[in-house]
């Protein structure tokens, strides 16, 4: 990116201005509150752009005022809640710690499921699932899909350990996409066979279902952890999930991704890159290496970069693996929904360890209401 435009100052410098320490200026720039640039002068070194950093002094000096932080701390504002799940920190996605990525290259989605939530047996997905809902056949587009994992999410299931309870969610919703029953089966070997994809596709979405099992609090995360704060069980709090997932901003994006990819000309471009990650976004990265990109799609992604500067987003990058492979239309947004499922699982677990309603007020706004008062008789 041309910064020649931009005002630059230091790491000392900006935090000054902000009256924080380095660690939370850096965790600004992760959740891409302010951006940073290689210095010109010494690439060891890191610049802030100077509108960022007094945007963001102006913001904290509002968020002194109660009603004027609620009003906007939801709009990618700063953290509402503390979570030891997930952390976005200096380009990097941490599951519990441990770099997501890095887990992406041998890892499965049942391991990293573990691992996200917490305190289950290491047998818990070794046990077959014993599905007894009908299943009608596979829905693999993003409407049918959804539609298909609500309805097997919302059968009670018997009385269950944790550890099956977990097991049988996710193998549910991987049902809906195959239209089988997994059995003990690892998801990505089960999704491959029932789409008869080739072994190296397999791998890819492996790979994919355990960069896209959590991202801290998403808008579908924060959904989960809504319902699960009043009591819902875990199935219907990763129904909230699915359904909030599904939107064209969250989820949805890769149905307008796949329109634009088609007619690159005459569709809208959808965004790329991330707010969080301003270097671009790791997931996206690492899900296209050695994937075999359709020549269209490539040509594609070297005019965008050469012309903006920009990468790819995971939305992206999951389109990109569906058509490289062959996969069906809309596995997509279904290998993101079933990965995600797993960190779904363990926010809502999480919130109600704590026991505490989300509940947050709304702040009335006064309008002429004229129009719409009732008469007297």
């Amino acid at each position: 990116m041309d910064t020649s435009s931009l005002e630059l100052a230091s790491a000392g410098e900006a935090s000054s201005r902000l009256g924080i320490s380095r660690a939370s200026l850096y965790a600004y720039v992760s959740r891409g509150l302010v951006r940073s640039f290689a210095s010109p002068h010494d690439p060891r070194q890191r610049l802030y752009a100077v509108e960022d950093v007094e945007r963001l002094a102006e913001r904290k000096a509002r968020f002194r005022r109660p009603a004027v932080a609620a009003a906007t701390a939801l709009d990618w504002g700063l953290p509402v809640l503390e979570t030891r799940i997930t952390q976005i920190t200096d380009g990097h996605l941490l599951y519990r710690g441990q770099d997501a990525v890095a887990l992406s290259r041998t890892a499965t989605l049942e391991a990293v499921a573990r691992l996200l939530i917490g305190g289950l047996d290491e047998d818990a997905f070794h046990h077959a699932s014993r599905i007894q809902a009908s299943l009608p056949g596979p829905a693999i587009g993003l409407h049918g899909f959804v539609a298909q994992s609500v309805r097997l999410l919302s059968e009670p299931g018997p009385k269950e350990t944790r550890a099956a309870e977990v097991a049988a969610i996710l193998r549910l919703v991987a049902a809906a996409a195959g239209g089988g029953d997994p059995g003990a089966e690892p998801l990505h070997a089960y999704l491959a066979r029932a789409w008869t994809a080739s072994p190296q596709a397999a791998d890819t979405i492996r790979r994919a279902l355990v960069l896209c099992a959590d991202h801290e609090l998403s808008s579908s995360a924060f959904a989960v952890r809504v319902a699960a704060s009043t009591g819902a069980s875990l199935r219907h709090a990763v129904v909230a999930g699915l359904v909030t997932l599904s939107g064209p901003y969250h989820g949805g994006m890769t149905e307008r991704v796949r329109a634009f990819l088609d007619n690159p000309g005459t569709a809208s471009r959808p965004a790329f890159g991330h707010r969080l990650y301003p270097d671009g976004d790791p997931r996206a990265k690492a899900l296209l290496e050695n994937v075999p990109l359709l020549a269209s799609d490539a040509t594609t992604l070297r005019a965008i970069a050469a012309g903006t500067g920009s990468t790819p987003s995971v939305d992206m990058a999951l389109v990109m693996m569906e058509r490289a492979y062959g996969l069906p239309v809309g596995a997509a947004f279904t290998v993101f929904a079933i990965g995600r499922t797993a960190g779904w699982l363990a926010h809502a677990i999480e919130q109600r360890s704590q026991a505490a309603l989300i509940r947050p007020r709304a702040r009335y706004v006064a309008a002429d209401d004229s129009s719409a008062r009732i008469s007297s008789p």
